[in-house]
């Protein structure tokens, strides 16, 4: 099953272009997401039924071996079955520079957990979870400590969201 189209174009390619029809491969379980940053990684995790998106405890870099086992026992606890990494682009969806970083993250990450990674487009994510933040009247250093995790559940409620709306219906089921 392709992406829906909408007057002869991919409604979704201006968002999501770097969704592929492989998601729909994935082994079913909890979703990890991570938003990668230099300095700290904000996390969300699914439930087993990849309906909801949990915001969990950002990671606070060290060193990158530090990081990917750090990681690995939040997957095992978890239980995590997929990978889901913020994908950084230009607003005209290009490439950036902080791309070429989060790709080479995940391909260490991916070796070291054994688990599968889609990347997503993250465009927006932390602008919109810093405006939130601003919205609810939570002081600098609480958006401080909430943005990263809190961008990470906006870029896991996209992808979950994506995925609801894709989903064929089971034999005997409906649509909706």
């Amino acid at each position: 099953m392709g992406m829906p189209e909408q007057q002869g174009r991919n409604i979704f390619k201006p968002y999501n272009s770097v969704l592929t029809d492989s998601y729909q491969l994935l082994p079913r379980g909890r979703i990890l997401a991570l938003d990668v940053g230099k300095k700290r990684i904000g996390l969300a995790v699914s439930d087993e039924l990849g309906i909801t998106a949990q915001g969990i405890e950002t990671l606070q870099r060290t060193r990158i071996r530090d990081d990917l086992e750090q990681l690995r026992g939040i997957a095992l606890h978890w239980n995590v079955q997929t990978l889901l990494i913020g994908k950084p682009l230009h607003m005209s969806g290009t490439e950036s520079r902080q791309s070429d970083y989060t790709k080479e993250f995940a391909d260490r990450l991916q070796r070291h957990l054994q688990l599968p990674v889609v990347f997503w487009d993250e465009r927006l994510t932390t602008v919109e979870a810093e405006r939130m933040l601003r919205d609810s009247g939570a002081t600098l250093e609480q958006r401080k400590k909430a943005v990263d995790r809190l961008a990470a559940v906006l870029l896991l409620e996209s992808y979950l969201g994506f995925q609801h709306m894709t989903q064929m219906p089971e034999e005997g089921g409906f649509l909706g």
